[in-house]
């Protein structure tokens, strides 16, 4: 239980960069909290290390810092005209109560260390490295490549033409790519604690994962209900939306616009 509130300090520490800006308690303040907790994890559990958690570990840390490190360039470095654009989009929180940033930061902090609950109840459990971890890991590296792919795609892409959206590259395969590897990397986590995972802990493990995947699914709306905003007029993009589902692919979800549940 002390480990467990430790890597929970550790993620209100780094997510608490949301105060400045609330919506940073689940961006900036995520990708980080996520790095810090891998490298908590490695050094807590330093006597104790296997090939495969070092590798898990290893993945938050790099996961953590790549998305950090991109939304921070994202929000301070991009032109005013982008900012300007994502101003109308999410409020600054400037409203809203203290009580409801204290809200949302420690429930978002929760929900990264359930994220990665199962590397962490490995090592807790004294499991070492099995199949599954192995299995875990490989998948989570295809969702880190997936979802830095998809990112630079759509920088490039926005560089050739900032007023269009995006249907090139990974973007023929989902609407969202980014998310879809954000949800295949969370995957390979939640595999990976197959084997080491026990008892209730596999409440908090499920928890991690589905919230993280309900976060994914109302990002991909919010983004959806943007975008028709934005080139709903425009036939190449109606067409694009008709044949390319907006998360998984070969599922034939094509919006979740109508889904007011999904708060993304």
């Amino acid at each position: 239980m002390l480990k467990f509130l430790i890597l929970l300090f550790v993620a209100l520490v780094f997510s608490s960069v949301g105060f400045k800006k609330y919506v940073w308690f689940i961006s900036i303040g995520y990708g980080f909290s996520v790095a810090a907790i891998g490298l908590a994890l490695l050094v807590m559990f330093r006597g104790s290390l296997s090939v495969g958690t070092v590798l898990a570990t290893l993945l938050f840390i790099v996961y953590g810092c790549r998305l950090g490190g991109y939304l921070t360039y994202r929000e301070f470095m991009k032109s005013g005209s982008y900012n300007k654009a994502m101003t109308k989009e999410i409020k600054d929180g400037s409203t809203m109560s203290m009580a409801a940033k204290i809200g949302i930061w420690v429930s978002a902090a929760l929900l990264y260390v359930c994220e990665t609950s199962p590397v962490f109840f490995r090592l807790l459990n004294g499991k070492g490295t099995n199949a599954w971890v192995t299995i875990g890991c490989l998948v989570s590296i295809c969702g880190l490549i997936l979802e830095s792919t998809a990112d630079w795609q759509k920088n490039q892409a926005k560089k050739v033409n900032p007023h269009r959206f995006v249907d090139t590259g990974v973007y023929r395969l989902v609407r969202c790519p980014n998310y879809l590897g954000e949800m295949t990397f969370w995957t390979g986590v939640f595999l990976g604690g197959i084997g080491a995972v026990s008892g209730a802990q596999w409440l908090i493990a499920v928890l991690g994962y589905a919230g993280i995947i309900y976060v994914m699914f109302g990002g991909a709306r919010r983004l959806e209900i943007r975008q028709n905003r934005n080139y709903g007029s425009d036939p190449e993009y109606r067409a694009y939306v008709k044949k390319t589902p907006i998360m998984v692919p070969f599922v034939p979800l094509y919006s979740v616009a109508k889904y007011r549940w999904l708060v993304g």
